[in-house]
């Protein structure tokens, strides 16, 4: 039975290699020598997935980490910061995960050029986040963005406003993989266009391939020579990311036979995050576990608060050296997340993906760190944007605070319905932000407007039934209060 799997899975191999090499017919040389890059990277994940049998963890061999591998974000800050911290900055770089498109918020293009606060888009904060850095200190910390063929063209022709900055912008494309048809397991597309019928038979395969890219694009190299040594890799849409001080200084003043090579933030759990993945034990070595990972009878053991308490922000800091080691010795081992999707014309697909922060396992002396809530604030629908947009933060130098006016450190949660899905829609239902310094808890759902300089205290809840329509009158103050179809105002 074993050899005859063994046999089968060798023949579909053969089958996709022969598929491979067709697609690359009718290229010229330099854009062969792109292509043939990207599919030695995805050939390797394809053998791969043809070896796996089961889960990638083994439940009763999951330990909780050590003590030591997790340290709280408040010890590593009361050591204080050196005078001489341009030093550390001058060996850092800012990478920011840009392959993304604004498609689940109703917009075209790449997401991080959404606008969220002021008009400025995701991209401008991180420039004058850096720029702010760079004329503090006086130091070069430049900028680097991995791009997809997705969002790679208009986010280059966005760069050129910000050449008179000071920060040097780099990017670098992640590769481009074949999705692969569930039935056959052969490549759904027919050519290596990405538009037309092909549009669909394309992705990046996840933030996992930063390495792989970096190493390939030659910028690693070139970053190296000009003395940088770590990375800062963060999502361009997580606004808490930005670049702490206490951290680069924890990680430039290890000593050398001590450096540490890989750092993840981490932060406490709430209902919100069951989903996230979280760190482990398992065969002696700090590893990440991601939902996908988990075999289906202990999915609720892995949601539960109790048991797995903290989750991966990926906020990452990176030894630029020991990338280009792992790349180099081919150890760089990160596990397959199998994607399945189904295509807008019903044809169910696969894509094979990794995740940044799996390679935490191959680093020497790898350390997580448990970072206030503040450095997660993520946007990824617009009940996000509404917070962010809101009072309860002040942007100052392209970073977004939580304000000092309000009580409580934890964000309210915010819940918007459908209609208010789509960034165009969403900003047509507000004629100003509320004010929401005071509040904990928001649903709406239905055909809901809210007026100018509306107040929302406590919790709020309103709800306008099929046809009906709620149009919050300006200047309204609504405190622990439920609005129902007819506009009744009832006491919560």
């Amino acid at each position: 039975m074993a050899q005859f799997q063994e046999m089968m899975r060798q023949q579909l191999e053969t089958l996709m290699y022969t598929e491979l090499e067709k697609l690359l017919d009718n290229t010229t040389e330099a854009e062969k020598e792109v292509y043939e890059k990207d599919f030695d990277g995805f050939k390797n994940l394809f053998h791969r997935f043809l070896q796996v049998k089961g889960p990638s963890v083994e439940w009763i061999k999951i330990k909780r980490p050590p003590e030591d591998s997790i340290q709280p974000y408040e010890k590593i800050a009361a050591r204080g910061l050196p005078d001489n911290m341009a030093e550390s900055l001058n060996k850092l770089v800012v990478v920011k995960l840009n392959g993304g498109l604004g498609t689940s918020m109703g917009c075209k293009g790449p997401k991080s050029l959404i606008s969220v606060r002021n008009e400025n888009t995701f991209l401008d904060l991180t420039v004058q986040q850096i720029e702010h850095l760079n004329k503090t200190y006086n130091t070069d910390v430049p900028l680097v963005l991995m791009n997809s063929f997705n969002t790679d063209e208009d986010t280059k022709k966005t760069l050129q406003k910000y050449t008179h900055h000071r920060v040097k912008i780099h990017t670098f494309n992640q590769s481009r993989y074949p999705r692969i048809n569930k039935e056959s397991l052969l490549p759904m597309a027919t050519n290596l266009s990405t538009s037309g019928h092909n549009t669909e038979g394309w992705y990046p395969p996840g933030h996992g391939d930063i390495y792989a890219s970096f190493y390939n694009s030659g910028l690693l190299d070139q970053l190296i020579k000009q003395g940088k040594e770590y990375i800062f890799v963060s999502n361009i849409d997580n606004l808490g990311a930005t670049v702490d001080l206490n951290i680069l200084h924890h990680l430039t003043s290890q000593p050398n036979g001590k450096r540490c090579e890989f750092i993840m933030e981490v932060t406490d759990k709430t209902r919100a995050d069951v989903k996230g993945g979280t760190l482990i034990q398992y065969d002696g070595k700090l590893r990440l576990l991601e939902i996908a990972q988990v075999p289906k009878a202990h999915v609720d053991e892995f949601k539960s608060v109790s048991k797995f308490k903290i989750f991966n922000t990926n906020n990452l800091w990176i030894s630029l050296a020991a990338i280009k080691r792992l790349q180099e010795q081919k150890a760089m081992d990160l596990e397959i997340i199998v994607n399945p999707k189904t295509l807008d014309g019903g044809q169910n697909v696969i894509q094979l993906e990794t995740a940044v922060g799996a390679a935490i396992k191959c680093f020497d002396n790898a350390l997580g760190i448990n970072v206030p809530r503040s450095r997660f604030l993520p946007v990824k629908t617009t009940s996000d944007l509404l917070l962010v947009m809101s009072n309860l933060y002040s942007l100052e130098a392209g970073s977004l605070t939580m304000s000092p006016k309000r009580e409580f450190p934890t964000t309210p949660h915010v819940k918007l319905g459908s209609s208010f899905t789509k960034v165009q829609e969403y900003l047509m239902r507000f004629e100003s932000i509320p004010d929401m310094l005071e509040l904990d808890h928001l649903t709406v759902s239905g055909d809901v407007t809210f007026g100018k300089n509306v107040s929302l205290k406590g919790t709020v809840i309103i709800i306008a039934n099929h046809g009906d329509r709620i149009d919050i009158p300006a200047g309204s103050m609504l405190e622990n209060k439920i609005v129902s179809g007819n506009l009744r105002i009832l006491d919560h």
